[in-house]
């Protein structure tokens, strides 16, 4: 058990061993003055005092979190010799004062000896090394003694001697077996029989300091199973248990002896290699090792009678004893951000963690954090960008999020909606931009701009929220009349088919009974599919940029541009083409029957003076109006 609970136990047994010493050696000292045995026991209580401080200064030495293994090792032989020191002064002390039988002085000496040989048996029992030598240390020269009696009384307590020596040991013995099992127990997993979580932490506390001493490398592979949950809920998690064992069996045939294998939870394990001096060699054995783990763990797994495939996600990390920044936990959170960067990529790969990777997680966290405060700063703005008829005719305009952060700059919708939307601040967010959005259609009406619609985007999350059709309508009801509400268009994306989407329907519907119009954004690039979209009740799609941008040079894409109008046409409803950059993407769109156009050919997104500047633009000359940056 020579983890870190046999170490503290050790470190606190040494301050008990000093006043068992100290203590009860005064009282050897006065016994030795009333019988004429001062100075041997003068001398004998001087070495007591030297090992009592030698063991002062071994339990001040001792921090499991920031000892090497070496210095761990060199610290436990040293609290070994003190141990064994301590005990053989007590056999000392037994030869002295057992020769001093005219004076009694034997009987306190052979119950000196038993009671040491007891503190042994029981204080020793988390170490085998320990205390089968020491109570044999103290046990032998009683035996003898006994033995050397020569009366037949002497012989009966040899034996007994020899009864209580293998009792003390048998006692000591079972108690180890105690605490192993528990031991076992929590440094391991019932499952896999692998080590925990705990114990990996434990471990690998022990292999950060080693290398920082040496400033050396290492490397931290996080294993995730991809679709795991998919076999326990399919098949059972009697099938999913026995799945994980030939998991295991194949983790480990694959990784060499000198790492380090354990099971997180679920259906994640941690590997720990071997240290290396150069970097690039424990960068190149990490992912080879990698590369043969996801090979081996893709190939085909037989389960009561079930053929199963799964793959991996394996994050790579690279511990390096140079860099003082980092702890055992850095390096942890890095293998795992890295194998969640595989699983954003597809699954069934390995990535290593990077500096770039690192720098976007610090601006991912530091966006996160600023965004709890950005409405309460009045930080998040909205703009407006026109969209356009054939005619040159402003027509409607859809609404943007922009948030200028005194911290980070401008940072993009792309960066912070997602992050939003994780969090579920985007209920929040989606709320102020309905409110200021409502507010701006009602000013803009009663400012004579007259336009037929008016987009605003809707997360998916924020679509789903309990509370988002009740806030809708009181929001409609306070701030807009029917004629406004007619000009809504709420912009939803294709991954509106992966959730419930009887729910979405549902929900859609509601909606519409406020008069509000639906528009499935980005279109062509997601899950969506004919049947889906005839089911959903939209009034709108919108051409994904993707797909116009590749207008001028790619064959395929103007395909699916005219199959998407002519698809819209079928389905009777409206479309718009986003991105609209260049006069001939526009042309084109023209020429096969695109009614409404949206991008910087006409104009950016615009804040809402400049918007309301734009059109009057357009009002007073009666024509489009060229980019407006």
């Amino acid at each position: 058990m020579k983890d870190k609970r046999l170490y503290s136990f050790l470190h606190r047994q040494i301050p008990v061993f000093i006043v068992l010493s100290l203590v009860p050696g005064l009282g050897y000292l006065l016994l030795g003055w009333l019988n004429e045995v001062l100075m041997p026991a003068i001398v004998w209580y001087l070495l007591i005092i030297a090992t009592s401080i030698w063991g002062v200064r071994i339990y001040r030495n001792f921090d499991f979190n920031t000892m090497s293994e070496q210095r761990r090792d060199r610290w436990y032989q040293q609290c070994t010799w003190f141990m064994y020191a301590f005990f053989l002064l007590w056999v000392l002390i037994f030869l002295l004062y057992v020769r001093q039988d005219s004076t009694n002085l034997h009987y306190i000496a052979i119950f000196t000896e038993i009671g040491a040989s007891v503190v042994a048996s029981t204080l020793l029992a988390s170490d085998r090394r320990l205390y089968r030598p020491t109570i044999l240390l103290l046990m032998i020269p009683l035996i003898i003694y006994f033995f050397l009696v020569g009366e037949w009384y002497g012989y009966i307590l040899t034996a007994f001697a020899c009864t209580l020596t293998w009792v003390l040991i048998y006692a000591a013995n079972s108690t180890n077996q105690l605490l192993m099992q528990a031991n076992y127990q929590a440094t391991h997993d019932a499952l896999t029989g692998l080590h925990n979580r705990q114990y990996f932490i434990d471990h690998f506390q022990k292999r950060m300091n080693t290398l920082k001493e040496r400033g050396e490398f290492a490397f931290l592979l996080l294993i995730d199973l991809d679709h795991f949950k998919t076999v326990n809920d399919s098949l059972g998690h009697d099938v999913g248990d026995q799945l994980l064992g030939i998991v295991v069996t194949r983790l480990r045939q694959q990784v060499p002896e000198s790492c380090v294998v354990a099971r997180l939870g679920g259906d994640e394990f941690i590997i720990s290699g071997s240290s290396f001096a150069e970097r690039a060699d424990c960068e190149r054995v990490a992912l080879d090792i990698s590369g043969q783990l996801i090979l081996k763990l893709k190939e085909s797994y037989v389960v009561d009678q079930h053929h199963i495939h799964i793959s991996a996600s394996i994050g790579v990390s690279i511990i390096s004893g140079r860099d003082a920044n980092h702890n055992a936990n850095s390096f942890m959170k890095e293998a795992d951000i890295a194998m969640y960067e595989v699983k954003a990529k597809g699954r069934d790969g390995v990535f290593m963690f990077n500096e770039e990777l690192s720098q976007r997680v610090e601006r991912h966290l530091e966006i996160e954090r600023l965004l709890h405060f950005a409405l309460a700063n009045d930080e998040i703005t909205l703009h407006y960008q026109p969209q356009l008829n054939h005619e040159g005719r402003i027509i409607g305009a859809e609404t943007l999020a922009r948030w200028v952060s005194p911290t980070l700059g401008t940072v993009p919708p792309a960066q912070f909606i997602p992050i939003a939307e994780q969090t579920g601040l985007i209920v929040e967010l989606g709320t102020h931009i309905l409110e200021t959005s409502f507010k701006t259609l009602r000013e803009w009406r009663d400012g004579g701009i007259e336009i037929e619609q008016f987009s605003i985007n809707i997360s998916m999350r924020q679509l789903t929220h309990y509370n988002f059709v009740p806030l809708v309508e009181e929001m409609v009801q306070r701030h807009l009349d029917e004629a406004l509400s007619r000009k809504l268009m709420f912009e939803v994306t294709e991954s509106i088919v992966a959730e419930d989407i009887d729910r979405v329907i549902l929900i859609m519907n509601r909606l519409k009974e406020s008069n509000i119009r639906f528009s499935m954004d980005d279109f062509g690039t997601g899950y969506s599919s004919l049947s889906n979209l005839n089911r959903l009740p939209l009034d709108e799609i919108k051409i994904d940029r993707a797909f116009i941008d590749a207008l001028t040079h790619q064959d395929g894409d103007r395909a699916m541009v005219t199959t998407i109008l002519k698809m819209a046409s079928i389905l009777k409803l409206s479309i718009v083409a986003e991105g609209v950059e260049t006069e001939a993407q526009l042309e084109f769109l023209k020429q096969h029957d695109c009614p409404i156009f949206q991008g910087y050919y006409y104009s950016q997104p615009l804040p809402k003076d400049q918007f309301v500047a734009y059109y009057r633009s357009w009002q007073s000359s009666g024509a489009s109006v060229a980019v407006f940056s």
